[in-house]
């Protein structure tokens, strides 16, 4: 028998597969629990159209990621950063930080999409990649700086005090 998978079942097809499966498998298992249609030729053109539109409404988005994408690509975002001794930062840049500085500067991107495999921890600068589709990828540069007005930490020995001759007692 002939059916129209209408969600995914495991071990026999994805959503929109027309599939040929055994009778009994279709008339007490699939059409009941409505996981499959009978494959009719009016649900097969049903089907083949929706396909298209998605195919077209896909595509659209693609084109409209891929200009967002060329945007985000020429920008290049500045954190100045709490640096202690030998400039180690206090703390590190996360892919939440990053998002959040990219919406100040009215770009949303959900912070997942940002593929920063390990927090930043240096001062520098370092391409981060974004997959804004599973078609779509760019790259912003983040750079990391000591914060501006930040007086370096120096650990100075204690000075020993001389105490004056006079105020010794000996016994």
């Amino acid at each position: 028998m002939k059916v129209i998978l209408q969600e995914n079942v495991e071990g026999l097809g994805y959503l929109g597969d027309v599939l040929t499966v055994a009778n009994g498998y279709a008339r007490n298992y699939l059409l009941p629990r409505k996981k499959a249609v009978l494959a009719e030729e009016r649900q097969v053109k049903l089907l083949q159209h929706i396909k298209r539109q998605i195919d077209q409404k896909a595509k659209k988005e693609v084109e409209a990621l891929g200009d967002i994408g060329k945007q985000m690509s020429n920008v290049s975002l500045t954190f100045e950063v709490q640096t202690g001794k030998d400039d180690k930062l206090f703390g590190s840049v996360t892919s939440k930080d990053i998002a959040e500085q990219l919406a100040s500067q009215g770009m949303t991107v959900d912070r997942r999409k940002i593929q920063l495999p390990q927090p930043l921890k240096e001062l520098g600068t370092f391409p981060v990649p974004i997959k804004l589709h599973r078609d779509v990828f760019t790259k912003i540069n983040v750079t990391l700086v000591k914060e501006a007005g930040a007086e370096p930490v120096v650990e100075e020995p204690a000075a020993t005090e001389e105490v004056p001759a006079e105020a010794v007692e000996t016994e």
